[in-house]
């Protein structure tokens, strides 16, 4: 169970880490390597950590909290965390991709049972593999109730419209960290909230967001009554433009 800086829900949750998108700006991988390491315990040798194709689970909790840095491990351990806890907002793998390719069924069938035991919370997911909500989906195993987001940088990843719109799923698209100029006004209003984002930390490269980029989202998320939230990174650009709207209390 973690307080989280993600500004937009109440606490982040991470039965699963590690991810294999290899993602130049992604500060999870960062915040493993910083304060993981590798283990030689029972749960694995140091031979199989350094395969690629690698996945880990820990059905206890280690002394480390990312024993095998960035693979990704399933921490089996933690799926009670907030079985009776008070309900609230929860981003649910900030530390991995729960939909990657390299992500077992049964992960992700576990994760949903666990909700399921949980009801009292309002759940959140975000995946680069949209795909995978649609092949669950299609075979009645992705819960109705719960939120699912897939997350771009820029207009060549959303060109041909929305990757994930079926009928009575709550989506949401996550426009972070915004590398340019990311919209394509004709199929914005088939999602039910957008976030937008700027790049955090210090990474060679970084690129600053424009408000141009910005005011255009903004500008068609309006025209199309879709709520949309600016994280804490905007603030300072945006100024008297800066938004933060949810969707269940613009419908609530």
């Amino acid at each position: 169970m973690n307080k989280t800086k993600i500004d937009y829900v109440d606490s982040s949750w991470n039965p699963v880490t590690g991810c294999r998108h290899g993602c130049e700006y992604c500060y999870a991988r960062g915040m493993a390597e910083r304060f993981g390491k590798f283990t030689s315990s029972n749960f694995a040798t140091m031979e199989h950590v350094e395969d690629p194709g690698s996945t880990f689970e820990l059905y206890e909790k280690p002394d480390n909290p990312y024993p095998f840095l960035f693979a990704p491990t399933f921490h089996r351990y933690r799926l009670n965390d907030y079985r009776n806890k008070k309900g609230r907002t929860i981003f649910i793998c900030s530390m991995a991709d729960l939909f990657g390719d390299w992500v077992p069924d049964e992960w992700i069938r576990e994760v949903f049972r666990a909700c399921e035991a949980a009801p009292q919370h309002r759940y959140l997911f975000l995946t680069k593999n949209p795909k995978r909500y649609d092949a669950l989906s299609a075979i009645g195993e992705l819960p109705k109730k719960h939120w699912y987001g897939h997350t771009v940088t820029a207009e060549s990843d959303i060109a041909h419209g929305p990757l994930f719109n079926p009928e009575g799923f709550n989506n949401f698209l996550s426009i972070e960290p915004l590398l340019g100029n990311a919209t394509n006004g004709n199929w914005l209003h088939l999602y039910k909230w957008i976030i937008v984002g700027a790049e955090t930390g210090n990474r060679k490269g970084k690129v600053v967001p424009k408000k141009v980029w910005v005011d255009a989202i903004s500008g068609r998320c309006a025209l199309r009554n879709v709520p949309l939230f600016m994280k804490e990174s905007l603030r300072g650009l945006m100024g008297e433009d800066f938004i933060q709207e949810y969707p269940w209390e613009v419908e609530g």
